[in-house]
């Protein structure tokens, strides 16, 4: 049997910068508040002309680089995104055709900010499958074009950016379990409720309830790391690294306490970029694997939650 390996990780982030002073200028908030309420002190922010398939390239070839690949070695590319360039084709054909890559299969995958750990998901199993030998996974989003930057209590929240894996096949585990889920009874808390399909493409805001999704987040990560660590029949001491989607850090206190975590042991990299929705796990594993804190044969937990309502883990040993 075969198994799914992490060859090499990418990232990316727009070089445009908005900080907390800036938003300051812009609606009725300020740094402070902002710092306690998120841990967020800027985001990077698309520039005009700049695309979501444009930060997917640049994180997709440094992760190909750094697995000693090239585009052509690939038999799969995913792109998990909430901000595709297009209605079709899918970002990750934009993605392909960049790459110069053709007849291997690329689709999108839309969990919003779960969709990275989706995407690892299907990636696995293709190549547990052995209908794969080399799987491309990236998540992408330009949401702050979703944002509606007159409403204080969304548009500090996010930013853009990608960041990318590479798989491989291996005679022993990688990606040790993944676990997914959804519940779209929750999705008025979360939404950007327009949409070509439903004839609203003017509602095409972001919208939160953000006081229920928080508790509902904080509860549901809970229940997903006793899911991931009993599956596998592991105790909390078994984690070297949680790496959390980086969307609030008052979250990731409440997981890394439910792992019995240090937040030394926790990859934060949410004051940097904000919450990059689906990139967010795969920018911060790819900075903490190249300044050199996660090494390889360490156990890594990945987890996120996103609109949908979407939840989910990658347990990995690196």
């Amino acid at each position: 049997m075969k198994f799914s390996r992490i060859l090499g990780t990418g990232g990316y982030l727009p070089s445009r910068v908005m900080t907390n002073a800036d938003l300051e200028a812009i609606v009725d908030t300020t740094d402070s508040w902002i710092r306690e309420r998120t841990g967020i002190e800027k985001r990077h922010l698309a520039s005009e002309g700049e695309t979501c398939c444009d930060l997917a390239e640049i994180a997709a070839r440094r992760a190909l680089e750094a697995a000693g690949l090239h585009p052509a070695d690939l038999d799969l590319i995913l792109v998990a995104t909430t901000t595709p360039d297009q209605f079709f084709p899918s970002t990750a054909c934009l993605l392909q055709q960049r790459l110069d890559v053709h007849g291997c299969p690329a689709f999108d995958l839309q969990a919003v900010c779960a969709g990275f750990v989706y995407a690892m998901d299907v990636a696995d199993k293709y190549i547990r499958a052995g209908a794969a030998k080399h799987v491309l996974v990236v998540g992408a989003e330009t949401i702050s074009r979703l944002l509606d930057w007159n409403d204080r209590t969304t548009c500090v929240l996010f930013g853009d950016g990608a960041g990318a894996v590479v798989l491989g096949a291996a005679d022993e585990p990688g990606i040790i379990s993944t676990h997914i889920h959804a519940d779209g009874a929750y999705k008025e808390l979360l939404q950007v409720p327009g949409g070509h399909g439903n004839g609203r493409a003017d509602l095409a805001k972001l919208e939160m309830r953000g006081n229920e999704v928080f508790r509902f987040a904080v509860t549901t990560l809970g229940r997903i790391v006793d899911e991931t660590l009993e599956a596998n029949g592991l105790t909390k001491d078994a984690i070297d690294w949680l790496i959390p989607h980086q969307a609030n850090i008052r979250i990731i206190q409440a997981t890394a306490r439910k792992l019995d975590l240090p937040m030394e042991r926790v990859i934060v990299t949410v004051a940097e970029h904000g919450n990059t929705s689906s990139a967010s796990i795969p920018l911060a594993f790819d900075q903490a694997v190249r300044d050199g804190r996660i090494q390889r044969g360490e156990t890594l937990l990945m987890e996120a939650f996103g609109g949908g309502f979407t939840w989910g883990s990658v347990l990995v040993r690196y």
